[in-house]
């Protein structure tokens, strides 16, 4: 019975009520808090399986009553009431079940970079920020850019950026990936359509904590910027490049004119990237985590494309096909695109959970 797999969450809830209110638990602060935390994160789905218990015990009490001369009547009108919302809070409860990602909360580090198609790549690296950018704006998310490598023929070769916000990794972890865009550039004389493409990379930030990189594991190399931005940019060893020596993954910051501020940016990427890789490798080898994914979430993975003469936009991995590329692209209309890419993940994770 499906009243049976709500009570462990209902006994765990109440048992955390029980060392929340321990001397032991309240002298510390660390424990109290991930208590305090780990029972937030349980309170609504707690809160909907007492609902659900209430409402199956009043249909059971009901149906002994429909014989009844007196309360039959009665109890046939509560029927009707009662048993259309067990099948919605069903549905409800089963969603929040679903065993959450840890990283859902947290910020992100997005990486965009142009692949093959040269300088219509690069544009279109720009143009995808662009769409991000304003999504953001709607939803009350703030971006940062910490890193750019201009285009030759205008956009990005890279474009590293902090989105800070809530949900933001929630929704933007299904983005990461290859995305294809075909369109004619305005170089083009016959007409043609060119495919281009480019990596998108969400990352999601992480403490120190979380990743305990040794200061002996980090490689420093100090040079002088190569990209506009002042002149005292270009005559002092302000850039570096971080070498974590263990994995060989490198973070590399020239924007700033301070060495001290572009180390402390490649730090923090850094970290997000040997994260990034602990966590893809984590995902390779354990196959039911694997099916909780949109996809691979791999960079290699060819996910989206952007059909600029059709106005189509296609999502490989839902088979999702939107005739609304113009809003998506211009006005950043992304709730189009993530509604159901996370509707189709929760579907995927309540199979894998057998609720």
């Amino acid at each position: 019975m499906f009243k049976e797999k709500l009570q462990p969450f209902i006994d765990r809830y109440n048992e955390i009520s029980e060392l929340l209110s321990s001397p032991d638990i309240a002298s510390d602060i660390s424990r109290m808090t991930e208590l305090s935390k780990e029972q937030s994160s349980l309170a609504e789905l707690v809160e909907k399986a007492n609902l659900y218990i209430e409402t199956a015990d009043a249909i059971e009490e009901n149906k002994e009553l429909l014989g009844d001369e007196e309360l039959g009547d009665l109890a046939k009108e509560e029927l009707s009431e009662l048993e259309p919302m067990l099948p919605v809070l069903e549905s409800e409860i089963k969603v929040l079940m679903i065993p959450k990602d840890k990283d859902d909360d947290k910020n992100v580090i997005l990486e965009l970079r142009a692949g093959a198609g040269g300088d219509e790549a690069a544009l279109f690296v720009a143009d995808v920020f662009r769409m991000y950018s304003r999504y953001a704006e709607q939803v009350g998310w703030k971006i940062e850019i910490v890193s750019t490598s201009d285009g030759t023929a205008g956009g990005y070769k890279e474009i590293i950026a902090e989105v800070k916000g809530e949900g933001v990794y929630a929704q933007l972890k299904y983005d990461a990936g290859i995305h294809r865009v075909q369109r004619v550039p305005d170089t083009e004389t016959q007409g043609r359509v060119h495919t281009s493409a480019i990596t998108v990379a969400v990352i999601p930030e992480v403490d120190d904590v979380e990743v305990d990189i040794k200061p002996n594991e980090i490689k420093m190399d100090v040079y002088r910027s190569s990209g506009c931005g002042g002149q005292s940019v270009n005559t002092t060893d302000s850039a570096v490049r971080l070498t974590h020596i263990p994995t060989g993954i490198v973070a590399a910051i020239q924007d700033e004119k301070s060495q001290h501020k572009n180390k402390a940016k490649a730090m923090k990427i850094l970290k997000a990237r040997v994260y990034e890789a602990e966590l893809q490798k984590h995902l390779d080898e354990t196959s039911s985590q694997r099916k909780l994914q949109v996809g691979s979430g791999s960079r290699s993975e060819k996910i989206r494309t952007y059909n600029y003469p059709q106005n189509r936009l296609t999502d490989h991995r839902i088979g999702l096909t939107l005739y609304a590329l113009d809003d998506i692209m211009n006005n950043g209309n992304l709730k189009l695109v993530f509604e159901p890419l996370m509707a189709h993940a929760r579907m995927e994770a309540i199979q894998e959970a057998g609720l």
